[in-house]
């Protein structure tokens, strides 16, 4: 057997980022990848004869600036554009746009309510306030419960970080953790469109609705990010999101990390994992970038785990009732509620008017499996980068919600598709006659295609019971499994989903000081 100081199984981001900085230490590092190319959920693909995009993870925000820094990133080409507008809100007889600066969009909120223009300010303060707590802790290791020493001083340097806060920021961080968004947004604000834009944030991803509690926790998540220094911003790797693994994959090969697609492991076990062809690699430490579901219930054998921590790990909760598609289209959409060209096609465009439209597709899809008229995001990225696409001709992503984890995908998915392009067209006439190709991803192609158990974009629901120091369960917070040189590094480990980085990051930290450090 090859014997490696460290092998992780799974290229996606997350991997390769633990992999870049344990072989930045001076270990000797092998990546195994299932798929044929590396990246996971962010890579690039040809899917129409000339059209490339975004094959799941569709856009740029919450990626570390210090992994983007420290990992040479930009050097092996990555380069990131910001969204000129952040958000697009098609409405009956008018929209929304938020984003082009404060004056912009209180001009923006103006329109429905001037209470709520002059809230803005008020609104996004309090909210960086918390996040810049929350900000800082995502590239620590949270404190282990029933842990030693180390975690003990964790814990007081966090909570010190919390007694900073002044009482008002602290109740806010409170109604943040247990709150629906509903709740939280209805406290500042009063239009309903602007309860929606912001909204968005609090269910994409995630299958409840914005009045269930833990929502408004969901929606700060995604305030975390920055594009370019510029906090609260979205923006679109030129290339598509598989340039944020190929840049990682570039930087882990320089540092002699060895890189093998199309190995897909079997077993996962303490001083070895075996790959599905009968292989057998032996490493000091075995680093899982999958699902932890994947790694304790199906890459692990049951006798090396307790009875109560795998029947914790069988009600770890998954599914985001996620449905994506990427259409390739011949011309722009025209909206009608703001038919010429312009801006609003580089944003983020919402398609859910309301919390109310966003409840009711969410208890359509508990009812009847598929909502009736799904939430709707479009992102035109080809707006922003030539590349993907012919000249003359366009991609959109198509990210929506909501769609069961649990209906039957073999028999629902055309429906599915025709509903979000019901859509789409009822906002802008004449999409569909524009559509020269699609591909779709319900969430059982999700889970089946990258392992997103349920199709959960975020290896775990972002529940305060799957949070911080109880993620992925209470007392393994530390990227470290119940067997000794085990890890998990993926996004079911704190801080959480999205393509931060931030668990790779962290994870190996963990495994360095395990294995010393050169």
């Amino acid at each position: 057997m090859s014997r490696y100081d460290a092998v992780i199984v799974g290229a996606g981001h997350n991997g390769l980022t633990c992999a870049c900085y344990l072989a930045r230490a001076g270990k000797k590092v092998k990546v195994l990848e299932r798929r044929a190319r590396v990246g996971g959920a962010a890579v690039t693909e040809e899917f129409h004869p000339g059209f490339r995009n975004s094959v799941a993870a569709y856009t740029v925000s919450l990626l570390q600036a210090k992994v983007i820094r420290e990992l040479r990133l930009a050097e092996h080409g990555l380069r990131i554009v910001e969204r000129p507008i952040s958000n697009f809100l098609p409405l009956e007889g008018g929209y929304l746009m938020v984003g082009g600066g404060l004056d912009a969009t209180r001009r923006e909120f103006s329109k429905y309510s001037a209470r709520d223009a002059l809230r803005l300010t008020a609104y996004w303060e309090r909210l960086n306030r918390i996040g810049d707590v929350l900000r800082a802790m995502a590239l620590e290791t949270p404190p282990n419960a029933g842990g030693g020493w180390r975690d003990a001083l964790a814990a007081v340097r966090d909570l010190r970080r919390l007694k900073a806060l002044d009482m008002t920021a602290r109740r806010d961080l409170l109604g943040l953790f247990a709150r629906s968004a509903a709740d939280w947004l209805g406290d500042w604000f009063e239009s309903e469109p602007v309860k929606a834009a912001f909204g968005f944030d609090a269910v994409v991803g995630t299958y409840a609705s914005p009045y269930q509690p833990g929502t408004a926790y969901v929606l700060l998540h995604h305030c975390f990010g920055e594009v370019n220094g510029r906090r609260g911003l979205w923006g679109h790797a030129i290339g598509g999101m598989g340039a944020i693994g190929e840049a990682l994959a570039a930087e882990a090969r320089r540092l002699g990390v060895e890189i093998e697609c199309e190995a897909p492991v079997r077993r996962v076990q303490p001083g070895s994992v075996v790959l599905e062809d009968g292989r057998e690699i032996a490493a000091r430490a075995v680093v899982a970038n999958v699902n932890p579901k994947l790694l304790y219930l199906r890459l692990m054998e049951p006798s090396l785990l307790g009875e109560e921590f795998r029947e914790r790990m069988a009600r770890y909760k998954c599914g985001s009732a996620s449905f994506r598609m990427n259409v390739a289209l011949s011309a722009l959409p025209r909206f009608t509620c703001r038919p010429e060209l312009g801006l609003h096609l580089a944003s983020g465009i919402l398609m859910a008017p309301s919390l109310d439209y966003m409840d009711r597709a969410y208890l359509d899809a508990r009812a009847n499996g598929i909502a009736r008229a799904p939430i709707v995001e479009m992102v035109i990225p080809s707006t922003l980068d030539d590349t993907l696409a012919p000249s003359g001709a366009y991609v959109a992503s198509l990210f929506c919600q909501h769609f069961s984890p649990d209906a039957n995908w073999s028999e629902r998915k055309d429906e599915a598709i025709g509903r979000i392009l019901d859509v789409v067209e009822s906002h802008a006439p004449g999409f569909r006659a524009s559509v020269l190709a699609h591909t779709a991803l319900s969430p059982a192609d999700l889970d089946t295609e990258f392992g997103l158990v349920g199709g959960d974009i975020f290896h775990g629901q972002l529940s305060l019971d799957q949070l911080w120091s109880a993620r992925p369960l209470l007392g393994h917070a530390d990227y470290r499994a119940p067997v000794p040189g085990i890890y998990l590094c993926g996004a079911g480990a704190h801080p959480g989903g999205g393509v931060t980085g931030a668990p790779g990051h962290n994870c190996a930290c963990e495994v360095l000081r395990d294995l010393g450090r050169q």
